[in-house]
């Protein structure tokens, strides 16, 4: 059984994990803030969904064999850093096309402010999917939770026990903080409803996200 220290040591590392600004809050706060708070929360779970993922495969040694594989890892690598360039791309080529004065956006761009080009409009399973494959696409998580998570999982008990245990204890904290994030975005809804401030927020937020990308691609 994981003992209380165990618990705690574990809630401290993947808390201040948590609190790290990075892609995960960069996509909850600009979609929180544009008023899409469906797709927000359901960005929120398919992020956290993923979590639960790597811990479970983690647990049963999956991620092990990802890490082991040169060719997976790879792989998954590239495929993350294609992902995230591509929603990055997507959103800053919304925000430089051209319009003329007083046109208002077509639906495709509409479309692409809401959700990246990932789904449409303000819809909790759009914001899931997009939160699920943002997650599962980063290599980093399943390299984080295989270095953390044995480490916490005592000898004799069941690592699948043990490893949902721990997972769920990092999605609590996520959905703690997802909380604060939405909220505070809530309070910024009613200043973003000018273009112009749309698109600013859509140009930090991809550029971002397409940093995340780039990142990722070189290894980093």
């Amino acid at each position: 059984m994981i003992t209380l220290n165990a618990i705690g040591a574990f809630t401290l590392i993947v808390g201040l994990l948590t609190l790290t600004p990075g892609l995960d809050t960069a996509l909850i706060l600009r979609t929180a803030a544009l008023g899409h708070r469906r797709r927000a929360w359901g960005v929120v779970l398919g992020i956290q969904s993923g979590t639960l993922v790597w811990g479970v495969l983690t647990s049963l040694g999956v991620t092990a064999l990802l890490t082991a594989s040169h060719l997976a890892y790879e792989t998954l690598r590239w495929a993350g850093a294609a992902y995230l360039l591509w929603m990055g791309g997507k959103l800053l080529w919304a925000t430089w096309r051209r319009r003329s004065p007083g046109e208002s956006p077509q639906p495709a761009d509409a479309e692409d402010a809401a959700g990246a080009g990932t789904g449409a409009g303000d819809t909790l399973l759009g914001g899931w999917r997009q939160g699920l494959v943002t997650n599962l696409l980063n290599p980093k998580m399943g390299a984080f939770y295989i270095a953390v998570l044995p480490q916490f999982m005592p000898a004799g008990a069941s690592h699948l026990v043990s490893g949902v245990l721990l997972a769920g204890v990092h999605v609590a904290l996520a959905l703690v903080w997802s909380c604060a994030l939405i909220a505070f975005a809530h309070l910024l809804r009613d200043r973003l409803q000018r273009p112009s401030a749309r698109r600013f927020l859509d140009r930090v937020t991809g550029t971002v996200i397409a940093a995340f990308g780039i990142r990722l691609a070189l290894g980093q």
